[in-house]
């Protein structure tokens, strides 16, 4: 199993780190001939107009595409998940996207920096009771296609229902082999959403 990190901006190492937990030795990808070589790509949260921008300057969007297209499993945190996304509510019109997930998310949906937060939610197919979700300038999804399944959701204090556009907030699904979260599973020590991805690199036919 080969499994490689997009390392071109934001939460990299947390998640090579994580997966190290796992048993599993990752590897940092930035051009197209890594992410050819891989059997699974994490894309990490950070700054998804940031990480648009350099992978469309590398070359890198058709090819990721294409891996997930492929089968391969893609998993996509915070910033991973918005560019993950069909449809990415009042973004940027130039803003690079691979748009290979059923899903429309809304950036910032909870608030600012200064309005992050952690939540214990209920995630579907984990056991061993709710995963800690970091949320980091978090998005959400606003909106599933038929093929999407709904993983974990978020219902936000009155505070901030408002602001997240209502409750509760999807804040996890899988498509296929593909795995969108608003949240960073990275920031725990919690191993068991890792766990679950490397367990659709497994099951591979």
């Amino acid at each position: 199993m080969r499994v490689g990190v997009l390392a071109l901006q934001g939460a990299v190492r947390e998640h090579l780190a994580a997966l190290a937990r796992c048993g599993v030795a990752a590897v940092k990808v930035r051009t197209p001939e890594e992410v050819a070589e891989v059997d699974a790509l994490i894309l990490p949260g950070g700054e998804s107009t940031t990480i648009g921008k350099l992978m469309d300057r590398y070359g890198l969007l058709t090819p990721i595409r294409d891996l997930a297209h492929s089968g391969r499993p893609v998993l996509g945190t915070c910033a991973g998940m918005i560019l993950m996304a069909k449809e990415i509510e009042a973004g940027i019109e130039e803003q690079p996207r691979l748009g290979v997930m059923d899903i429309a998310v809304q950036r910032n949906a909870f608030g600012r920096q200064a309005e992050s937060f952690e939540a214990d939610l209920a995630f579907q197919g984990l056991n061993g009771g709710p995963v800690r979700g970091v949320f980091i300038r978090a998005p959400r999804i606003s909106s599933v296609g038929a093929g999407v399944e709904v993983l974990a959701e978020h219902t936000p204090p009155p505070a901030r229902a408002e602001v997240a556009g209502g409750s509760p907030a999807i804040v996890a699904a899988r498509q296929g082999r593909l795995l969108a979260l608003s949240f960073h599973p990275e920031l725990t020590d919690d191993s068991r959403i890792h766990q679950y991805f490397l367990s659709l690199v497994s099951n591979r036919d």
